[in-house]
């Protein structure tokens, strides 16, 4: 396999890929934090209740889905479960798509019990 040379193009990009990832999980620790602090460690949805153990469960989720809107007060933010934090993005992208005429007035036409009854009448 050949050995793929790196020019400084490339030493350069890395860094600035690098340096924007440090300061995202920098963001993420301090917003995530501060949820924590001030909500009880309950999920918003489904109200499973969570412990130190198994606090990596329990997510920090924007309720309007802005990445960016990050008031200091907390109040674009809840805890979510990662279950119903993965729920709440479907929710999202559907609604996205119909909005966008994706799935408008479009169904499904797989009829899986259509001839069920076919060995019966025979």
């Amino acid at each position: 396999m050949p050995v793929m040379k790196t020019g400084p193009d490339d030493k350069r990009l890395d860094r600035v890929v690098a340096e924007a990832r440090r300061q995202r999980e920098e963001r993420e620790r301090g917003y995530r934090e501060r949820a924590l602090k001030r909500y009880p460690w309950v999920c918003g949805l489904c109200a499973r209740e969570f412990s130190r153990e198994n606090l990596s469960e329990l997510t920090v989720h924007r309720r309007d889905h802005n990445h960016d809107n990050n008031p200091p007060d907390g109040g674009n933010r809840e805890l979510l479960c990662i279950y119903c934090q993965t729920y709440e993005h479907s929710r999202q992208l559907d609604a996205e798509r119909s909005k966008d005429g994706e799935r408008r007035g479009v169904g499904t036409t797989f009829k899986p019990f259509a001839d069920l009854d076919a060995p019966l009448k025979k």
